[in-house]
């Protein structure tokens, strides 16, 4: 069971909400690098040159945590146009995006090929959008997202592969690669994404072993020796404390073992990209509130000055974040409270029944895991306007990365200059 740290202590965190006030998320900078410098040393050391890791934009898109994360060698995997722009705005261009998307309007492609990115296709039909958005050519380089349909389990997460709507089936992704070549690309890659949050260390091997399968046929069938196969993402990260992280080398040397098995004799070798997000910034992010209401009834809750708006996770699909209560970890967790936000809504829980050390109006009560899927999923709901992100850095100080909504924010897109001649 591993134990559950903060990242700084109870005097500092009091500290920097008499600053910037609560609720705010807190993203230790020190920690992501680490963890990216550990994953890029862990593929090096497993024998894979030219990894690349393209972090998942959606799950934490801030162009400080962007910026952070291109200094460690990561590029950036992008689903819409305003990630893309973000990344620009970062001074992230080029192949180091990788552009998935799905459903995807013509303007999100056009700034794609402008930009130069690695554009990743999930569907054959595609094929003819990006070659009219191009002026009648595609691109150099072009990728394919397979669907493995019947012949790949996926999780409560993602959803069973045959029931998911991204990506193209085996009889298609062929199809589309002989297409694409007919047409005059010249380099080559595959991507799949099976999973979401998932522990299992073998479900990733089998994966690779996947998609290292299709690439050795693809060789054999049409002549593509792909440049470069992109594993998706899907590693999980250990929300509750009896959950084990799937450590950086047994992964990498999982994933070598699938490699030199499938293709130490095909003829073929290419680099490996993944597109983790949750893995990489998720455990270094934390939700830091206020105990601002108490309420006894059929159960006892106590409220917060956060609510599903600032983390919908818990409220969306009942995920687990662990709770600290800074300055009484060592109390007795002889409480059982349901953690609640003040949305109109019955499912604006954080933590359901769950045994706590008592907690007075005025604690700070912090939710972990906070670094991935969490601000970014945010939402106005009821008016509710979304809390600030600050950045621990390395150095021990703090800058604020974004700023909370206002109400003149949301109220930005609504045009009140005709309301008093509006019948």
């Amino acid at each position: 069971m591993s134990e559950k740290k903060l990242p700084v202590s109870q005097t500092r965190l009091e500290e920097i909400a008499a600053t910037y006030g609560t609720p705010y998320y807190l993203y230790d900078e020190g920690a992501i690098r680490a963890n990216a410098r550990a994953l890029n040393a862990a593929f090096a050391d497993a024998g894979f040159t030219g990894f690349v890791e393209h972090f998942a934009v959606k799950a934490l898109p801030n162009p400080y945590i962007l910026k952070v994360l291109d200094e460690e060698g990561l590029g950036m995997d992008c689903s819409s146009l305003p990630e893309l722009l973000l990344c620009e705005r970062a001074g992230i261009t080029g192949e180091k995006i990788m552009f998935t998307s799905n459903q995807t309007p013509d303007a999100d492609f056009e700034k794609a090929l402008a930009l130069g990115a690695i554009v990743n296709l999930d569907d054959i039909t595609h094929i003819e959008v990006l070659e009219a958005l191009g002026g009648g050519r595609l691109p150099e380089m072009l990728s394919f997202r397979y669907n493995p349909g019947p012949d790949k389990v996926g999780n409560s997460i993602i959803g069973n592969p045959v029931e998911a709507k991204y990506g193209l089936t085996r009889g298609q992704l062929f199809e589309a690669y002989e297409i694409a070549q007919g047409k005059g690309v010249k380099r080559f890659g595959l991507h799949t994404m099976v999973a979401s949050n998932e522990l299992n260390i073998e479900y990733h091997k089998d994966t690779a072993r996947m998609v290292f399968t299709l690439a050795k046929e693809l060789k054999e069938r049409l002549g593509i020796a792909l440049e470069f196969v992109n594993l998706g993402g899907g590693v999980g990260i250990p929300y509750k404390p009896e959950d084990e992280a799937i450590a950086w080398p047994a992964l990498a040397r999982a994933v070598r073992g699938a490699y030199d098995e499938i293709l130490g004799s095909a003829g073929v070798a290419p680099l490996i990209k993944t597109e983790y997000g949750r893995p990489i910034t998720g455990p270094y992010g934390w939700l830091v509130c206020r105990a601002i209401r108490e309420k006894h009834i059929y159960r006892d809750y106590i409220g917060l000055d956060a609510s599903m708006a600032d983390l919908m996770r818990p409220g969306l699909y009942g995920a687990y974040h662990h709770v600290t209560i800074p300055g009484k970890e060592d109390r007795p967790a002889d409480q059982v409270y349901d953690i609640v936000g003040g949305l109109c809504e019955n499912n604006d829980k954080f933590a359901v029944q769950r045994p706590l050390p008592k907690i007075d109006v005025g604690d700070l009560v912090v939710l972990h895991e906070g670094g991935a899927h969490a601000r970014a999923m945010g939402f106005n709901y009821n008016g509710k306007l979304r809390t600030k992100e600050l950045l621990l850095r390395e150095d021990g100080g703090v800058l604020q990365i974004r700023r909370a909504e206002t109400a003149e924010d949301y109220f930005a897109t609504l045009d009140f200059s005709g309301l008093k001649e509006f019948k």
